[in-house]
């Protein structure tokens, strides 16, 4: 081999890496700046310290185990998914210590509720995710005072946020 190939494989090789140095780098930076309008439509994004950390469809609700309870207040049926098993889906257990705050809201019902990890993440609260009539999710429970009863619920969600620290 001679010393002219040599030191074209040595550029081409130093060029491959700064690309991929700078390839990643570009990756990590849309991954950071990550917006709502990045999600699919109809998706609720969930935050996490104040930074976008994932969103999720209804649709994705199918890969968890649905729970019911029936309502004290009108006597229904509410059926749907533990919002603990949703967040886990997306969020580090690790991040959830029982005091971690997490916001769910609804904008256009200007309607929030803060809730602890352990509220949440205690089974017999079924703090859960159902299916509204118009085929919205509202946050609903049986077990949490703040949420036992139907003005309570926060109907249309569309954005939760946990904040860790």
């Amino acid at each position: 081999m001679s010393q002219r190939t040599r030191i074209l494989i040595a550029i081409a090789a130093i060029i491959v890496i700064v690309g991929a140095v700078l390839g990643i780098d570009q990756i990590r930076r849309q991954q950071q700046n990550a917006s709502p309008s990045d999600l699919p439509p109809g998706a609720i994004p969930i935050y996490v310290d104040g930074r976008l950390t994932a969103g999720f469809v209804p649709g994705d609700l199918d890969l968890l185990d649905s729970v019911s309870f029936v309502d004290d207040e009108g006597g229904k049926p509410q059926e749907g998914w533990l919002l603990r098993d949703v967040l886990l889906l997306y969020v580090d257990r690790a991040l959830l210590m029982s005091d971690t705050i997490i916001t769910v809201s609804s904008s256009s019902r200007d309607k929030a509720v803060d809730l602890t990890w352990a509220e949440i993440d205690n089974a017999h609260n079924r703090v859960m995710f159902d299916l509204s009539g118009r085929g919205t999710l509202k946050l609903v429970s049986r077990g949490v005072e703040k949420l036992d009863v139907r003005d309570e619920w926060v109907q249309d969600v569309d954005r939760i946020d946990i904040q860790t620290q």
